[in-house]
């Protein structure tokens, strides 16, 4: 007895579980269970891991961990891949602390540069690298900001009218850029116009917009994907006098805390965590829709839900997922798409690392080496040639090379 619970008390804690797929009637946990019922994964951790052919001639990619280092108090990541630079969000050493931007070289050992943000920017809540070497920045101060990659000035700012947590460039052109507002608005900016933006879109709630997604569209109108606690939203953009609408499928879900799309943006994955109801005597109670399984340790238990563009328009759910979630933050996740191989990335709560899911099977494969927090952001980012998966915690980020 004594050595069956030394043996349990040795395994690890449960990372990332299992996947339902449209159709079945039971759900395939990629994992075992232990002898007090709790549900187990073995895991290992590597710096990285090999590329792997499967039956129908997909591919998956190799993660080869480049880079690593401290950074302090750490929020947001964003990779420049042409230039091969980090730029991370964060405080500056001394008294003041203010609020900077650090260029970090995946080429020169220890070369950072600092940029010191405006005083009234206000902390940084999302970050887009264009291609045209101009960091888009959406900051809680109320402001959508511009920096140069090359001078490391701010060359544009617009006044919003509040709060920003989100921002994204177009994908379909060069010039269109846009912000998605704590009230749930989504602003459209064109930045051949400095003045202030084309468009200010009223959103379905007063829900703070988290993620923003341009996403790919040969038909030529200009879409956007956004998420909400409410859950991922489709926007016209460009004048339409469309209202928004939320994806069908997910409404049963929780709350949407993440929001991940392709470069193609054939695929999407949205992250929830339970809605947490009151009973009648006050005290509160987790709702779910169906059970679900159970783990041990922090966070709490959400899904990922795998939604998959059919005729080039709709998403459609395609399978769910299963794994911790932070009970209280936003969190950030990414599609890593090289060559024939798509991975879902997402930063486990209770490893403190980033777990892996092949899609669209959605299998757990991997999981990276643990941060020693919970990882705040993650951006996945490439070009023709390899591409760089990169994530922050407050004190550690790391890069990963894949190819």
């Amino acid at each position: 007895m004594h050595s069956r619970e030394s043996e349990s008390s040795g395994r690890q804690k449960v990372l990332c579980l299992g996947t339902v797929s449209l159709g079945e009637t039971q759900r395939r946990l990629f994992a075992g269970s232990d002898e007090r019922g709790r549900t187990s994964l073995q895991t290992s951790y590597d710096s990285s891991y090999g590329s792997q052919n499967f039956r129908d001639g997909s591919r998956r990619c190799s993660l080869v961990l480049q880079k690593e280092f401290a950074v302090d108090g750490a929020r947001v990541i964003g990779i420049d891949v042409s230039s091969s630079i980090l730029v991370i969000s964060g405080k500056a050493p001394g008294v003041g602390r203010e609020h900077v931007l650090s260029k970090v070289s995946l080429l020169v050992p220890n070369e950072i540069d600092r940029i010191r943000l405006p005083s009234n920017t206000g902390a940084i809540r999302d970050m887009y690298i264009l291609s045209n070497q101009l960091a888009l920045v959406a900051s809680l101060g109320k402001k959508l900001s511009l920096f140069s990659m090359s001078s490391n000035n701010c060359v544009l700012e617009y006044d919003l009218p509040g709060p920003a947590w989100s921002c994204s460039g177009d994908l379909n052109s060069p010039y269109h850029i846009y912000a998605g507002l704590q009230n749930g608005m989504l602003l459209v900016f064109d930045m051949r116009q400095t003045a202030r933006h084309l468009e200010c879109m009223e959103g379905l709630s007063r829900h703070p917009v988290h993620t923003i997604h341009s996403i790919l569209d040969v038909s030529g109108t200009r879409k956007v994907l956004s998420a909400s606690s409410l859950g991922p939203c489709v926007w016209h953009v460009g004048g339409s006098g469309e209202r928004p609408f939320l994806i069908p499928g997910v409404e049963n879900q929780g709350v949407c805390i993440s929001l991940a799309s392709g470069s193609s943006s054939d695929y999407i994955v949205a992250s929830f965590r339970p809605k947490v109801e009151f009973s009648n005597d006050g005290m509160p109670s987790q709702a779910s829709s169906s059970p679900s399984p159970t783990v041990s340790g922090p966070g709490r238990l959400g899904s990922h839900v795998l939604m998959k563009r059919v005729n080039g328009a709709s998403y459609q759910r395609h399978a769910v997922a299963y794994g911790n979630v932070s009970e209280a933050r936003m969190s950030k996740s990414a599609i890593v798409s090289q060559d024939n191989s798509l991975q879902f990335a997402y930063g486990d709560e209770s490893s403190h690392g980033v777990c892996l899911w092949d899609l669209p099977s959605f299998q757990v494969n991997n999981h990276l080496k643990p941060h020693p927090r919970p990882i705040l952001d993650l951006k996945y980012a490439h070009t023709s040639g390899p591409g760089f998966l990169g994530c922050v915690s407050e004190d550690v980020c790391q890069v990963f090379t894949c190819f």
